[in-house]
């Protein structure tokens, strides 16, 4: 059973309760059906040709029918945005949400597709089993450590992009974020020291995409302190994390590990002391992505950074996760990609770093109504995505 949160007042006369009201999604016929003639051609008999070739060769289920552009969105709500473990009812009008923004920047059918929670075994093998409905699966809002195993067993049975967005689309803005960074500062990824504060879904992404980047000093600290190999008291994925990063050996709490630090990324919430801000390297760097209230306020960030982004709308550098999984999954469908691949991670940053040509201290990434940011995304991705015949796309080139 979930969890039953604190109710909020409920006004259905709100704005809110108003523009939710009978959901936010529906459906429409790509065809028209005006008569007996329409109705054979796109019912029986007509549909049966279609079907024959399909069963014949299953790559024209892409082409003659709407899987090669639709996705679903899946929760099992366990993890819903700063909600917590809310229920997959509870996470319906989130996944919804998240198909119109599919749909607003990037032309794509998102299904929201919300689950009972049960067993890592248990949610991967329901998700198998409707997978042929979609050409990719985007995974939302599901409680870590369970996600990292869920994806990455989807990952080895699937054929199509699966996409955790709390981790990899988290991770791809915050590069995209600091690349501008490193610009404005005039500094180089591979010489800062990193603070990641938080070991769960969007911290260990980020982690892994950083160092990937070229970072080589990240020190990564969950509710308990430094993660080290010395601490007792890790779950696998922060066993790995203990292998991998800390190059310095550092032990204690996050005051330890910001002391000196260039770059703070807050995905954990709480609130980091202004002195621990302080005791960071001159001229730094603080993303506090917290919602709805970042981990170091704007206002005191900027006394002691010269760089501050936020996950909200309302201060300036956003990191929003829109920048990225749109324009991903655009390139992924239209390359037919049989997966998201570290690369095409990569390079999703970097398109979406490039859409800043001079980026400032109050400018380092681009709005999401920014135009083309999800078409340079898509080229980006396409041009390196594995296909089922082996070989990696090239878009149009």
């Amino acid at each position: 059973m979930s969890a039953s949160p604190v109710l909020p007042s409920f006004d259905p006369e709100s704005p809110v309760f108003r523009a939710h009201e009978g959901g936010k999604l529906g459906v429409h016929a790509t065809q028209p059906l005006r008569g007996r003639e329409d109705l054979s051609l796109l019912y029986t008999p007509g549909v049966a040709e279609v079907s024959l070739a399909i069963a014949a060769d299953p790559t024209l289920s892409t082409r003659y029918t709407a899987r090669g552009n639709t996705v679903a969105v899946i929760s099992d709500g366990t993890a819903v945005l700063g909600l917590g473990d809310i229920g997959p009812l509870g996470a319906m009008p989130v996944m919804e949400g998240k198909a119109v923004l599919f749909k607003h920047f990037a032309d794509i059918d998102a299904v929201p597709v919300v689950m009972e929670t049960g067993t890592v075994e248990e949610l991967v093998e329901a998700i198998v089993r409707i997978a042929p409905s979609y050409g990719g699966i985007n995974l939302e809002d599901i409680s870590a450590p369970r996600c990292f195993d869920i994806e990455e067993q989807l990952k080895d049975r699937l054929d199509i992009p699966v996409f955790h967005d709390d981790q990899h689309g988290t991770a791809i803005v915050v590069l995209a974020g600091l690349h501008n960074a490193v610009r404005v500062l005039d500094r180089r990824l591979e010489d800062l020291r990193v603070v990641v504060a938080g070991a769960g879904a969007a911290g260990v992404a980020v982690t892994r995409l950083l160092q990937r980047a070229g970072v080589r000093d990240v020190v990564v600290c969950d509710s308990r302190g430094v993660i080290h190999p010395s601490r007792q008291d890790l779950s696998g994925h922060k066993k790995l994390l203990a292998a991998s990063t800390n190059p310095r050996g550092l032990a204690g709490t996050l005051a330890t590990a910001l002391d000196g630090a260039d770059c703070y990324v807050g995905v954990s919430g709480g609130t980091v002391p202004e002195e621990q801000v302080a005791s960071m390297a001159p001229g730094g760097i603080v993303f506090a992505l917290a919602n709805p209230t970042p981990e170091v306020h704007p206002d005191v960030a900027h006394r002691h950074a010269a760089v501050v982004a936020t996950g909200r709308s309302d201060f300036p550098n956003q990191i929003n996760n829109v920048l990225a999984f749109p324009g991903i999954f655009r390139g992924a469908l239209d390359a037919g990609a049989t997966r998201i691949t570290e690369a095409m991670k990569l390079a999703a940053a970097r398109a979406i770093a490039d859409m800043v040509p001079e980026p400032t201290a109050e400018c380092i990434v681009p709005s999401v109504f920014e135009p083309g940011v999800a078409d340079a995304v898509a080229d980006a991705v396409r041009r390196l995505a594995p296909t089922a015949s082996g070989r990696v796309s090239r878009g149009g080139d």
